[in-house]
């Protein structure tokens, strides 16, 4: 049986996280902003997926899920599905550089206020697109077993 709760769960979760975005912001803590912004989204759209009845893979980046399950999605979803998995693609890509850096590189000094604003930019957009159709979704969808 698949839990439709969780996904409602998880749309929520990514807007109260959106939410904490802006505390961070305000300390310019710029590759925080980053790494969160990809949590954030990557919870959307996870429970996104989950309310449709898709269950997404254990990976951080669901984009390739995206496209493959379009034709289950709502019609809002897919005109914007490409840009959906653009940018969780890119937050993916910077995951673990934001949050740990490398030898030759410091999340502080790589990460620029520009880089945080384009993702909590991208982070308010997927939470807006998703929260109404997740819950529409699984609203209308009755547990499967």
């Amino acid at each position: 049986m698949q839990n439709l709760e969780l996904g409602r769960d998880y749309v929520r979760r990514a807007g109260a996280r959106l939410k904490a975005l802006d505390v961070l912001y305000a300390e310019r803590s710029w590759p925080d902003v980053v790494r969160e912004s990809q949590e954030v989204v990557e919870l959307a759209l996870r429970g996104l997926l989950r309310a449709t009845g898709v269950e997404p893979p254990r990976v951080h980046d669901v984009s390739d899920v995206l496209r493959a399950e379009r034709d289950r999605l709502a019609p809002e979803i897919v005109a914007e599905i490409d840009r959906l998995a653009a940018i969780s693609r890119r937050l993916r890509r910077d995951r673990e550089l934001a949050f740990y850096g490398a030898e030759d590189l410091t999340p502080s000094g790589f990460y620029s206020e520009a880089d945080a604003a384009a993702a909590l930019d991208d982070a308010r957009f997927v939470v807006r697109l998703v929260t109404p159709v997740a819950s529409r979704e699984a609203a209308g969808r009755p547990p499967t077993e």
